[in-house]
Parts: structure tokens; sequence; C-alpha cells
């Protein structure tokens, strides 16, 4: 809650100066407030004659923007019962007025001392009233009473108030608005703003994001109510990628060097994770070192990782021309979870020049590539052939990797096996008691074929 003074009758360094009427009302003197500070009052007793009408109008206040203003009153009234022989027309009770307009326009006699032009704000009356004076010349009884009036429009307006048969004294008098100071709330920067017109009047103020936050939800609104007090907040702003709130989110500061912040919102910065740096404060991310990488689905706050080393204990069991191989996983995963194995077939042939890539004919169970479990079961092979496989050990950073996956290689040559099955058999001739066949030989025949056995039977008649 904030209020801007526009009139402080307290901080009076010489005679306030404001006029009177009639002349034998008001008088101004000085007097002490209840710090004992001496300060300018006035004064009027005229509670023994009747019909009383007696006036004060203060100089020319300016408003200064406000649409409402508010008085706060400091001022005593003696007990009308405690005054020996007063008559019946004494009162406790005086009048504030106003009057506004655009320039210092008043005279002696202008506006004229009645209301309307003057406007009535309110009658104001004493909570206490005392009924002696002490020996230092000091009130007992002090009264403080703050009324409002508005709207106000022209550039400014006079107080007056109103004696009409009161033994008094007017001790302090002071004009203010009210104001919701600048504020940051909710990540935005509010101007000051002053309170509307009314008391019930909630006046918008638009907020603008603090340096380097961003709007979440809009408008971005607050309200200032009559009182000078901010209410209804509508909207936020966060700080952005890269900075983090601090100081009751009044400031976006930049991520330190090594911390990062990979979006908006109201997280802090989060130290870079193991093996992965920042180049500059207010990072939205940090870069992986030499030799790790970070793969697309992987979130900013994972360690950046490395390709697996090789597989290890490889052990392969030959059975003339299929072939088990089994190993155990590479003692470094390169810091994933992801890791798989390929197998590279390369037939040597009997030994002899140089190896060539498997043909399509060579069969893996479950699968050549990205196997999950550390064996493979290899079949149709070709006998007494030389073969050497390779098992790499890739993870999903491997890709990403300018050298080739690590692996480990096992060489094994195949046994002796069975011929392949004869696909097709041709009749070459026929009589009444002989048939001559003829068949190609085997794809494939695992050696030199020494004899064929044929099968026949008699078909059995239905």
């Amino acid at each position: 809650v904030s209020a801007e003074v526009l009139m402080d009758s307290t901080t009076a360094t010489a005679e306030l100066g404001w006029i009177i009427y009639p002349s034998q009302g008001w008088e101004e003197v000085s007097g002490y407030d209840e710090n004992m500070s001496t300060i300018r009052t006035y004064q009027v007793c005229n509670v023994f004659d009747n019909s009383q009408n007696n006036w004060i109008r203060t100089k020319y206040i300016r408003r200064r923007g406000a649409q409402r203003i508010h008085v706060l009153m400091k001022f005593s009234v003696r007990d009308c019962s405690s005054i020996p022989n007063v008559p019946g027309s004494c009162k406790e009770t005086f009048n504030l007025y106003y009057y506004e307009s655009d320039s210092d326009v008043a005279t002696k006699t202008f506006p004229p001392w009645m209301e309307n032009p003057w406007v009535k704000v309110d009658t104001i009356a004493a909570d206490e009233s005392f009924s002696h004076v002490d020996l230092g010349g000091r009130i007992m009884k002090i009264n403080s009473e703050v009324r409002s009036f508005g709207p106000v429009s022209r550039s400014g307006f006079y107080l007056a108030f109103q004696d009409y048969g009161a033994c008094m004294s007017l001790i302090a008098v002071r004009v203010f608005y009210r104001k919701c100071p600048s504020v940051v709330r909710n990540g935005a920067v509010f101007p000051e703003t002053l309170s509307g017109a009314e008391s019930t009047s909630l006046v918008a103020a638009r907020g603008v994001c603090i340096p380097n936050g961003e709007e979440v939800d809009v408008p971005i609104k607050l309200y200032c109510n009559g009182d000078g007090e901010w209410m209804v907040p509508i909207g936020r702003c966060m700080c952005k990628a890269g900075y983090e709130a601090l100081e009751n989110g009044t400031i976006c500061k930049a991520c330190l060097s090594g911390f990062f912040k990979s979006a908006q919102g109201d997280d802090r910065c989060r130290q870079c994770p193991i093996n992965s740096r920042t180049i500059h404060e207010g990072a939205t991310n940090c870069v992986c070192r030499n030799g790790y990488y970070r793969t697309d689905s992987d979130p900013p706050q994972m360690p950046c990782t490395t390709i697996p080393s090789t597989p290890q204990n490889v052990i392969s069991i030959v059975n003339e021309t299929s072939l088990r191989l089994e190993w155990n996983p590479p003692q470094e995963s390169g810091g994933r979870d992801d890791v798989v194995y390929n197998i590279i077939c390369k037939s040597c042939g009997s030994g002899r020049g140089l190896c060539t890539r498997c043909g399509d004919n060579v069969q893996f169970v479950p699968r050549q590539l990205g196997l999950t479990d550390t064996q493979v079961y290899i079949s149709d092979l070709l006998a007494h052939t030389q073969y050497t496989f390779e098992i790499q050990a890739v993870n999903g950073v491997s890709d990403q990797s300018p050298y080739s996956p690590q692996y480990t290689s096992v060489n094994i040559t195949t046994n002796q096996a069975a011929p392949s099955a004869v696909s097709i058999i041709h009749q070459v001739s026929r009589t009444p008691n002989t048939i001559t066949l003829s068949w190609s030989q085997p794809d494939q025949p695992n050696g030199v074929i020494l004899d064929y056995e044929l099968q026949y039977y008699e078909k059995v008649h239905q």
C-alpha cells in the first residue's frame, strides 16, 4: 500500500495562511502535537454566541492525476457539558467541504461561503472529547478521522472546514491519494498505478515480463483497489531456457558456466551431466566432450555416453556345417544400457586367398544384426571351409562415432557334412518291366559322393 501526499499542514515552517471567514471565527495559533512538536493549528470557540458559521479554506491543492482524494484530520473538541453556562447551540462536530477548479481562482469572497458551490464530504464527529487542558497547554484527547471523496477531474481543489458552534482545535490536515506501487509479481513488472475514483474501483494494470522472462499465460494483469493494494493477478511470466528465477522471482539470471536449463519454467539451473560442458553462460544444454555423444532421444540431463568396448570370452561350437557362438558382454558399455550385437560372416575358403563376405544362403538364428542376447546359431555353411566371424558391440551412439564398432573375431573350420538332397529326378525311359531314371548332383555335395541309394515301393491300390 502506498500513498502520495498532496498537502500536509504539519510540515509547514511558517504560518499556514489559510483564508478565514468571518475574521472573528477561526484563529491560527501555534500548538503542540502528541509528540510535543510545535505545529500551526486553527482554533475556534464561539460557543456562547448563537448561529455560528465560521469557515477556513486551504490553499489551492493540485490533484496530480488522482481521482479519489483522502483527507486525514487530527482535531480535538471540547465537551459541551464541561463548559459552564453553555447555551444549547454548542456543538461537538464540524463539516468538511471541497471545491474543484482548474486554476487557483479563489478570493476572499469566491467561491461563496456556502454549500453549493462547495460540495459537502461529511459531518465530522469526535470519538472522544476533552473537558480540560493540562498545565502545559496540551490537549488531552486528539481524534483522528479520514474521509475521502471523488471522482475529481479538475486540475486541483480547495478544502474548507465549517464550524457552527463548537469549541475545537484543528490540529493537522493531511491530504493524499492512494496508489499501488510499482511491483514485480508473477514474473512481470507492473507500473505504479493510481487507485480508482471510487473506493470499490479496480484499476487494471498491464504487466511486462522481467528481462529474460517469457509469457506463459496472457494477458498479464494486476488490479489496484481503492486502498492502494494489488489484487486479482492474471497471467504470468517464467524465465526462459538458460535462465533461472532468483530473489523471489524478481529477476531471471543466466545459468552460470557449467550449468544449464533446457526449457522455460520455474526449474533451477542444473549442473552439466557427466562428460559434458557449457561454452557460455545462459546455456540451454551442455555440449558433449570429445569422444562422447548424445542421441536425439536422450534427455539433456542425461550424461554423454560413448561406444562400448569389445565383447569378451567368445566360445564357438562347430557341428559339421553349423555353428553356435556365445560370448560375454563388453567390459564397458559406454554408459548406456542399449548395447546390441552384430555378426559379420567372412568366408575364407580352404584357408588360401582373401576372405569375402558370406552369401545370403548362410542362416542366422534369431538374426544376424541387432542381437540382444549373447549367442547366435549359424547354419548352412560350406563343409571343409574356413570362416571368420566378427562379433560387434554397438549402442545408441555408435553411429555418431567416426570409428568402426569394437569387435572380437573368431576363426572356425567346418567339418564333413552329408550332401544336400537330390532335388529333381527325371524319367528317361520305361518298359513293362523296366524304368530308366536320371538326376543331377546335389547343390551341396559336401565332398566326393561315393554312391547313391535308390528306394522304391509299389503303389497300394485303394
